[in-house]
């Protein structure tokens, strides 16, 4: 895609904005506090809550919910401990390296420790991300760190019930800062190379929902399946759970999709319908899925269908009409369920809460159909099929090989996976002493 191209969508969108800010090297980091909009700013904060919500107790209900009763607590701890984990990494050295400039393939160090960036007006001014100067750039760090969060909450389910806690936590702390900062850069930050090519990701299509996916499939391989998986009964322990947890996270998206329009604005507006309707459209193809290949229309499959449409419409929010998200939604829910269903059994690996089936198979389907539905009249993009392509190549090839890496050197050192005794006992009681009575 041309300069002048890219100038345009990132015009439009507002998490690569600061591309245009950055067009002639420099970045003027400080605003008048005149400049900043109460309702921007309220918007913004309210959507970072929401995303947080997503994870917290969102996902950890989603994920708790569908395990086993011995290994509850230990799922949701995951999630909380992950969301502790990463806010401090942002705030010591993610954001820097994800979002300040440097070259295009990783940001620079002028906000480790979050050093110069003001809280505070000084001189009636305050420092804002280039590109957005209607919210404070604190703000704008926030909502990035909730994004941060989630990402590596969800590839936890992948290798559920049965990886240590301690190599989790090794592993996710390498892993936001080498695999999910980096790959942020390139497609969100000010000077990113597969921003410059074109690549369209709204919200988190191939940053946050491909990334994480293929992370927890090597995850699940390398540590390998559950004791008794395939041959004794698996099934959630509490699906009541699980849909008050996909119920947040249907909520929490809001502030996901349509918090990316970086304002209070028809874009945001857009965001909103278009994640509704993708969403439910999920839902729906789910069940219709269950009942043609012979199956009841279950509470797994609508909270399974309804989190597709989610990561499907991730993308491509801002840049598609209602009626191709409905097509997105329902597109994606479908492949989905064939990766679930159907391709875990082929390939023969125990993606435990399908985080690679639904997250990984869903980004990758979303980042495809925002290429085929975007509509240059909203999103002020030309199509670039090879920059789409491109950008899902180059995550799951990126992602997938740092994670084998990463875990495979902890492997060696503190080892991935719990005793087997501990694995039959459960992790609630032989890692954190506790249990659900």
């Amino acid at each position: 895609m041309a300069l002048c191209n890219v100038k345009k969508w990132v015009a439009a969108a507002v998490l690569t904005v600061p591309a245009a800010a950055m067009a002639n090297g420099t970045a003027d980091w400080l605003q008048p506090v005149a400049n900043l909009d109460t309702g921007d700013s309220a918007w913004m904060m309210i959507s970072a809550a929401l995303v947080l919500f997503m994870t917290l107790p969102g996902l950890a209900l989603f994920y708790g919910g569908m395990a086993r009763k011995k290994n509850v607590l230990a799922m949701m701890v995951q999630s909380f401990a992950v969301a502790s984990l990463v806010s401090v990494l942002w705030m010591i050295v993610g954001y820097s390296i994800a979002f300040t400039p440097n070259n295009g393939f990783l940001g620079g160090f002028d906000r480790v420790f979050l050093q110069g960036m003001t809280f505070i007006a000084e001189d009636e001014k305050l420092t804002i991300y280039p590109g957005l100067p209607t919210i404070p750039e604190s703000v704008f760090f926030f909502f990035q760190m909730t994004f941060a969060i989630i990402s590596s909450a969800i590839i936890t389910g992948a290798f559920a019930e049965r990886m240590k806690f301690s190599a989790i936590m090794i592993f996710i702390t390498f892993w936001v800062l080498i695999v999910y900062a980096p790959t942020a850069h390139w497609v969100w930050g000010s000077d990113g190379w597969l921003a410059a090519d074109g690549v369209l990701d709204y919200a988190g299509g191939t940053v946050v929902h491909i990334n994480a996916g293929i992370a927890g499939l090597v995850g699940c391989m390398l540590v390998g399946k559950r004791l008794g998986f395939g041959k004794e009964p698996m099934a959630p322990h509490n699906l009541t759970l699980t849909l008050i947890g996909v119920g947040m996270l249907w909520v929490g998206w809001f502030g996901f999709n349509a918090g990316s329009a970086g304002a209070a604005d028809g874009r945001a507006g857009m965001a909103m319908v278009t994640t509704q309707v993708a969403t439910a459209g999920g839902a729906l193809a789910w069940m219709l899925c269950e009942k043609l290949f012979g199956q009841k229309p279950s509470a797994l499959g609508l909270a399974s269908g309804a989190l597709s449409g989610l990561v499907g419409i991730t993308p491509a929010a801002g840049f598609v009409a209602p009626v191709p998200a409905l097509a997105i939604g329902l597109l994606t829910a479908a492949g989905c369920f064939f990766a679930v269903t159907k391709l875990k059994a082929m390939m023969k690996y125990d993606d435990s809460m399908d985080a690679f089936g639904i997250h990984g198979i869903g980004g990758i389907i979303g980042a495809v159909l925002t290429g085929v539905f975007v509509s240059t009249t909203i999103s002020g993009a030309e199509v670039n099929w090879f920059a789409q392509i491109e950008g899902i190549i180059i995550t799951v090839v990126y992602s997938g090989l740092v994670s084998f890496v990463l875990l495979k050197i902890i492997d060696k050192t503190v080892g991935l996976r719990i005793d087997a005794e501990d694995e039959r006992q459960g992790m609630d009681i032989t890692t954190h002493g506790e249990r659900v009575e």
